[in-house]
């Protein structure tokens, strides 16, 4: 303990007062200016030119230096929002709590900030630590000293191709260690969605984690309560599309920050085929993001989120619920049982309820519903959930491969493909598991009651077949 306190009290002494930063040349950091985005070279020229300091910053020089495309880019500057915008066509002074201004390009946004002040005592905090107005301009020293870890600490002058490193951070990042800049415990106490930040960056660098700051993060899992829930959604979907998906999990459970962001991750983990299925799905949105291809947000938590979705209509449909309706109640608890926790955005909501509810249509479906489904704007991101089901044995994979065949197939070609199977089963009375056959009374109503009976076929021409229970 006494060690400890030691160690803590020679880090607030030193931390965040360097002799002096480190000035790196393009034969030491490495980083091709080629990668860089225009738009970010752009902006650090003209507002050079104006006779001001600017900055590719943070996450964007990390990934350079190890050889990684960044997402975005960032610039950091001692202008101020009121001088930097005057100086661009296309750009917008945003933000309250600290005001930056957003340079636009086409697509491309260069979100430019204005050095900030390292924290000040006294500022206001709630019982937990964590700041609550943290909007101070200050100096370049200031603006490295107050970001979270030394690898984040980093500024690349574009036109120099020069990195300014305070606090050893190309060093840390070349021996993949993630440092905490200053005190570990205070730093976390004044925003602990550092911890998440932590852990990701150890899944998505291989790197491993300073002893000094690894060691608060357990103790003060429980301070993630009180983030903001919609701050938890932003790093979550961080964590859930860095390209190791599955490993920053399992560092979550581990340090005990799944119980305050995403409670059902340590039950998934109690259940081997749970825990499987995720590890498939995020193995395959880890493959997409490696590859730099778009992952979309209602899918990957579509698929975290499915086995209790699953297990709960699936215990509905044994009471007697129908299907359809079983799996819209099933939805509906999850998601309000997560949504105490993680404020997942309306619209990404509504992408996995789509996703979801597809399933039941996807597993007896009628002409009728074919036709409805080929029209939802989320029918290929559902026909690809049903590939994941498909792959786990949840259902048949010949009723998975008909429905991909048919969403890859031009209009033509579904028609062809839905008229054989129709002409196929025009009069069956087979039904699925868990389905009764209705028989019409009427005899004119023949054609309507042959349009409502389930889809089944024998290869991809004539429809699905051997569906399977789920």
């Amino acid at each position: 303990m006494l060690q400890q306190t030691i160690r803590h009290l020679v880090t607030r002494l030193f931390a965040g007062q360097p002799s002096g930063p480190l000035r790196l040349s393009q034969d030491q950091h490495g980083i091709d200016r080629r990668l860089v985005s225009r738009h970010a070279i752009k902006v650090c020229e003209v507002l050079q030119q104006k006779g001001y300091d600017a900055y590719v910053v943070g996450g964007a020089v990390r990934d350079l230096i190890i050889g990684l495309a960044p997402k975005d880019f960032d610039v950091a500057t001692n202008a101020t929002p009121a001088q930097i915008r005057p100086l661009f066509r296309r750009a917008r002074i945003i933000g309250r709590r600290f005001q930056l201004v957003h340079v636009v390009f086409g697509q491309e946004v260069i979100e430019t900030s204005t050095f900030r002040a390292a924290s000040p005592t006294g500022q206001p905090t709630d019982e937990h630590g964590r700041i609550l107005r943290d909007n101070e301009f200050g100096t370049h020293e200031e603006d490295a000293a107050r970001r979270d870890f030394t690898i984040n600490a980093l500024y690349y002058d574009p036109l120099k191709e020069e990195v300014i490193d305070f606090h050893h951070g190309v060093a840390d990042l070349k021996n993949r260690v993630v440092r905490m800049i200053g005190d570990p415990e205070t730093r976390y106490r004044e925003d602990p969605v550092r911890m998440l930040r932590a852990l990701r960056f150890k899944a998505k660098l291989g790197a491993r984690i300073d002893p000094a700051t690894a060691e608060p993060i357990t103790r003060l899992a429980a301070l993630i309560e009180h983030v903001p829930a919609s701050r938890l959604f932003d790093e979550t979907l961080k964590l859930l599309s860095c390209g190791h998906a599955m490993d920053c999990l399992r560092e979550l459970q581990q340090a005990g920050l799944t119980k305050s962001l995403i409670p059902v991750i340590d039950h998934i983990f109690q259940e081997e085929r749970d825990e499987a299925f995720v590890d498939m799905a995020l193995s395959r949105t880890d493959a997409r993001v490696r590859s730099g291809k778009t992952v979309s947000p209602g899918f990957l938590f579509a698929a975290l989120l499915w086995r209790p979705v699953h297990k709960r209509w699936q215990e509905q449909v044994a009471q007697g619920v129908q299907r359809n309706e079983a799996l819209i109640q099933a939805a509906d608890a999850v998601m309000e049982e997560q949504l105490h926790t993680l404020a997942i955005q309306r619209r990404h909501q509504a992408d996995m309820r789509d996703i979801w509810l597809m399933q039941a249509r996807f597993e007896r479906a009628t002409l009728r519903t074919i036709w409805r489904v080929l029209e939802q704007p989320r029918f290929r991101a559902a026909v690809d959930f049903l590939q994941l089901r498909a792959e786990a044995r949840e259902v048949d994979s010949v009723l998975a491969q008909w429905w991909m065949d048919l969403a890859n197939s031009t209009d033509e070609r579904r028609t062809q493909m839905i008229e054989a199977w129709h002409a196929g089963h025009a009069g069956s009375r087979k039904t699925g598991p868990g389905q009764t056959s209705r028989r019409r009374r009427r005899p004119s109503r023949r054609k309507a009651a042959a349009a409502d009976q389930p889809a089944h076929a024998a290869s991809n021409a004539s429809g699905p077949q051997g569906i399977a229970s789920s």
